[in-house]
């Protein structure tokens, strides 16, 4: 119940106030909502402070409730914000310390390929056979990126692992750590780490681990694509590097995808809404230096059966 102003150039200053009085009325609503939200849930308490005409009811008890819930998948908070004007930013990061599980309260698996699929619990322990995926996928000067995080096991620098999904050896050349746009060169990672690998050609959500073992993590889910939008290249000599770009992107981002229409000859990308479409048309256009005609978006719907 407190106002929250973000100041500075880049919204890096939170400042909280009082609740403007024009608005009192429909945060007071608003918190009713979140706490009958909680009651339905089951929790008891909850119902107790929405009974309660002055809705007051201790922050940290509420956040230990919405972080259980969470936790029990019977409850998904929301933030909102502006990525691109920094509005919200840090409070979500508060929301994700806050609410979100440790890698210790999370139970993951992998499946053994040498063992019929056979379900295989993942330890974070450093002594057991390395197992890691690759979530995320750069390109930059030095070449591709590849993000990985570790779920069991330990990697180092000069090692061979095995892409299970290809069943290809790659050799650990060079390891860093990111910082935002930073690397830091490190010689090993452990269980629950995240660091990047260079020159590996790899898919996003493909797994890699030690080569004595092949394990597959579960594949991530990538929801269906909600909008459209229908690109081409103003000069048909840019025609290579435009087709490059959107492979490049294809790669890279499993929930962007891409589509010819035989009939129209119209190239259509798809993804999860209309700023997710426009940011990769700005790249194109930033990174292979490739003017397009963007058509008017269109939106994705299925309709649902049963």
């Amino acid at each position: 119940m407190k106002a929250c102003y973000f100041d500075g150039e880049s919204g890096e200053t939170v400042r909280e106030e009082e609740i403007p009085a024009s608005m009192m009325e429909v945060c007071t609503e608003k918190k009713l909502e979140l706490l009958s939200c909680l009651a339905e849930c089951g929790e008891e308490g909850m119902e107790e402070y929405y009974l309660d005409e002055n809705v007051n009811v201790p922050a940290e008890e509420l956040k230990e409730v919405i972080r259980r819930r969470t936790l029990s998948l019977e409850f998904s908070p929301v933030f909102l914000g502006s990525a691109y004007k920094n509005k919200g930013v840090q409070k979500m990061m508060d929301g994700v310390i806050d609410y979100l599980p440790r890698p210790t309260e999370v139970a993951n698996h992998a499946y053994d390929a040498n063992k019929d699929g056979e379900m295989v619990p993942m330890e974070i322990n450093s002594k057991k056979p390395f197992v890691g995926l690759a979530f995320k996928l750069e390109e930059t000067k030095f070449g591709q990126v590849t993000y990985v995080r570790i779920y069991q096991g330990k990697v180092k620098k000069g090692s061979t692992i095995m892409n299970t999904n290809t069943g290809k050896k790659v050799k650990v050349s060079r390891m860093v750590r990111m910082h935002s746009a930073d690397m830091e060169d490190i010689n090993e990672a452990g269980a629950g780490d995240i660091f990047a690998l260079f020159g590996v050609d790899c898919a996003s959500g493909e797994t890699f681990c030690d080569t004595d073992v092949k394990l597959t993590m579960t594949e991530m889910h990538v929801p269906d694509p909600v909008m459209s939008l229908t690109v081409k290249p103003k000069k048909v000599d840019d025609l290579d590097n435009f087709l490059k770009a959107l492979s490049r992107f294809v790669r890279e981002d499993p929930t962007f995808t891409v589509n010819h229409n035989q009939e129209s000859e119209e190239i259509i990308i798809s993804g999860m809404g209309e700023l997710h479409l426009f940011v990769y048309c700005e790249r194109i256009k930033r990174e292979y230096d490739v003017d397009i005609v963007i058509g008017n978006p269109t939106v994705n719907y299925r309709e649902s059966i049963g």
